[in-house]
């Protein structure tokens, strides 16, 4: 590791300062804004700290939430790459972050705060779009997880721009992981292809009824319409309902679709054929698991199906909170469980599971693509949102790659059926539906 040596007063140069934090030599070059760098010198990727605030953002908030906040109030920058490259950009944050994350001995800390100033170690400015942390979140009055608090976090994420998610998504306006029949297929196809799974795992069939929770901007609701199946969708976003309202009407399926701003547990209606839940589960909160599959199961037939679709952690015995970064940022309140803890919690709310699989390695093509998309929309992108948004998003969606890739994260899709009083079925042998 390449660092300069304590100065005869003993503060440690900005070099040292970095290196103290390093586990090992970064496979990238890290560069101070005063000259001092570690790393190999023929990195094609250049990490720069452009000022003092870059290390007191990651000294006063060490890990993801520091390195967040440097980066989009311009204090870290990357050469070497596209500036609107969402995953190349991650990749070189990501692999400070992991190389960055050692913290230092108590001596070493405070020679640290000495050669900086102790006066310099204070909270800095944060980006706009940080959120406050949840115990302050609680402090305000709205109880986590509570329908106020359920619609406040929904409209944060969703309520951005309709034609930012637009360029993002594509035409498909899908924000859930896609189902690539191939590596070469196109996002759209795959979409697509999402979308005729879950239709086809629920074995719907024309005149059938479909409640779609979390519908997003109605991208389900429109393929079951399209397929002569009545159906609702119900999301707490009303640019999502806005958008899904018009795309019905311009399609002609004002006769079997329909989307709502309504919380899912105030559907009305009763004896659905099927439910599918495409990406609410990670808003729901682990707690409210038992609540929100027994509300799901009370919304079927007996014998109607759920198709519940969501990012789950690779295990079910470590933390399900998310980390500061996506809490502050993108998901407040997000939780993530593991598979088997969906798994039983859907059986215990009455549903006997027929089949689970793990779609990760799609979800991260999926990103991959959105991220392509968002590099050749990026002027346009800043336009609509600002580069401290369009940021963010190809931070947060860089990262989400990342976590697909490397088995931090899953997505699961779990079948279920609501058995009849007698406990039997009507469904076929074997699965009946094309991968």
């Amino acid at each position: 590791m390449t660092t300069t040596r304590s100065t005869p007063s003993g503060r440690m140069t900005i070099g040292e300062i970095i290196g103290a934090f390093a586990t090992g030599e970064p496979p990238l070059r890290i560069e101070a804004y005063d000259g001092p760098a570690i790393g190999p010198e023929d990195s094609e990727l250049v990490l720069r700290l452009k000022s003092e605030k870059a290390l007191q953002y990651f000294i006063t908030a060490p890990g993801d939430l520091g390195l967040a906040r440097a980066y989009l109030m311009g204090e870290l920058e990357l050469q070497g790459v596209h500036p609107g490259a969402p995953h190349d950009v991650f990749g070189a944050l990501e692999v400070f972050r992991k190389t960055m994350t050692r913290r230092p001995d108590a001596r070493t800390m405070l020679q640290i705060a000495r050669s900086i100033g102790i006066e310099n170690v204070t909270l800095l400015p944060v980006p706009d779009q940080e959120v406050p942390p949840a115990w302050k979140r609680v402090a305000n009055g709205l109880r986590r997880h509570s329908k106020e608090r359920d619609s406040a976090v929904v409209s944060y994420h969703y309520d951005v721009s309709n034609r930012f998610y637009e360029w993002i998504l594509g035409p498909s306006m899908t924000y859930t992981c896609a189902t690539y029949p191939d590596s070469g297929a196109s996002l759209e196809d795959a979409q697509e292809n999402k979308y005729r799974l879950v239709f086809d795992k629920l074995g719907l069939k024309p005149g059938d009824r479909l409640l779609d929770v979390g519908c997003g901007w109605g991208g389900m609701v429109r393929y079951a319409a399209r397929h002569g199946v009545h159906a609702i969708g119900v999301t707490l976003s009303k640019e999502q309902v806005e958008w899904g309202r018009a795309e019905i009407e311009a399609q002609g399926l004002g006769e079997f679709a329909e989307v709502r701003l309504m919380d899912y547990r105030d559907v009305p209606e009763r004896d659905f054929d099927a439910i599918s839940s495409i990406g609410i589960t990670e808003h729901i909160g682990r707690k409210n698991y038992p609540a929100y599959f027994r509300q799901l199961y009370a919304y079927l037939r007996p014998g109607g199906r759920l198709l519940n679709h969501c990012i789950t952690r690779p295990d079910n015995v470590g933390k399900i909170k998310a980390g500061q970064f996506i809490d502050r940022y993108i998901f407040p309140d997000g939780e993530l469980a593991g598979a088997a803890t969906v798994h039983l919690e859907a059986e215990n709310a009455g549903f006997e599971v027929l089949h689970e699989e793990n779609l990760r390695q799609h979800y991260a093509m999926t990103l991959r693509d959105w991220c392509a998309n968002l590099v050749e929309h990026w002027d346009e992108a800043v336009e609509e949102v600002g580069e401290p948004m369009a940021k963010l998003w190809g931070l947060y969606m860089g990262a989400c790659q990342y976590g697909f890739e490397h088995n931090k994260i899953q997505l699961h899709q779990i079948l279920g059926v609501r058995l009849d009083a007698a406990q039997t079925w009507d469904v076929p042998l074997r699965p009946w539906w094309e991968p």
